[in-house]
């Protein structure tokens, strides 16, 4: 199988999985195909708003989760010309698995609510929530995509959203609440980066189980994780490479390790 070793962007130029249109272009023609809308959300005690953005897109289509696999395009929050805004954390419900062409992706049909906690500069003001959302759509062709998001969080509000809360509880269950027992990771060097290997031990989660790692390390490729079980421990392995085929290193502390089964999901950070 050709991989692409490629940016976000460029990614949707690899010619197994993506047609060969521009980017300018596949954002004009396919406009229409996601919907969007910010969900005012409410405000919590300890002085941060909890926000959402709904995204509903069209029959046939789907969109990609945080790690969207080989044949995704991951997306990506810009918020730079955001005011009044300190710090955004993004909370993003359980995905399925998809299979295609002979290539795995991660994501979202029909309509999926992401929730935001945000952190205002200054508490018990207006936040400005202007953001621009790149991500991949992808049915018989797979684009890249932009959508902008402009709206102001200044309506003081203590009840929950109900499509929010609903997200929130469609989100992986951390290690403690999954029942992880044990989570160990060993790095080896290969010819062309290292290598990563993690076994969790924790309850059957159901079904086929697909296990996602991240690193946390800007720009390094990671490959689909070859996933097994060996009795009560999920054994995942996957192969790094840096993009300039230097050395790079791993902070074990942001190693990330989601694993997705027929019942539910489990995100084990650390």
């Amino acid at each position: 199988m050709t991989r692409c070793l490629l940016s976000a962007a460029a990614v949707a130029a690899c010619a197994m999985t993506f047609s060969a249109l521009s980017p300018a272009l596949a954002q004009g023609q396919f406009d229409d195909v996601v919907e969007t809308e910010v969900l005012q959300g409410w405000d919590l005690p300890d002085g941060r708003r909890l926000a959402a953005v709904r995204l509903t897109l069209a029959p046939g289509w789907k969109t990609y989760w945080r790690a969207p696999g080989d044949a995704g395009i991951p997306p990506h929050f810009d918020w730079s010309r955001a005011r009044n805004l300190q710090a955004v954390s993004v909370t993003w419900p359980t995905p399925k698995v998809y299979h295609q062409n002979g290539m795995r992706s991660i994501g979202y049909t029909n309509q999926v609510v992401i929730p935001i906690y945000v952190t205002p500069s200054t508490p018990g003001k207006p936040v400005r929530l202007r953001s621009t959302l790149s991500m991949g759509v992808c049915a018989e062709v797979c684009v890249p995509h932009q959508v902008k998001l402009d709206t102001t969080l200044d309506a003081p509000d203590a009840s929950p959203t109900p499509a929010i809360v609903a997200a929130l509880a469609d989100a992986p269950y951390a290690a403690d609440e999954a029942g992880v027992r044990a989570a160990i990771c060993q790095l080896r060097s290969t010819e062309n980066g290292m290598e990563i290997e993690a076994h969790v031990t924790l309850p059957h989660t159901g079904g086929t189980e697909v296990a996602v790692i991240e690193t946390g390390t800007v720009g390094l490729w990671i490959s689909e994780a070859r996933t097994s079980r060996q009795g009560d421990t999920v054994v995942a392995i996957s192969e790094m490479i840096h993009p300039n085929g230097g050395p790079f290193g791993i902070d074990r502390s942001d190693v990330r390790i989601t694993i997705l089964g027929g019942n539910y999901a489990v995100d084990v950070q650390g």
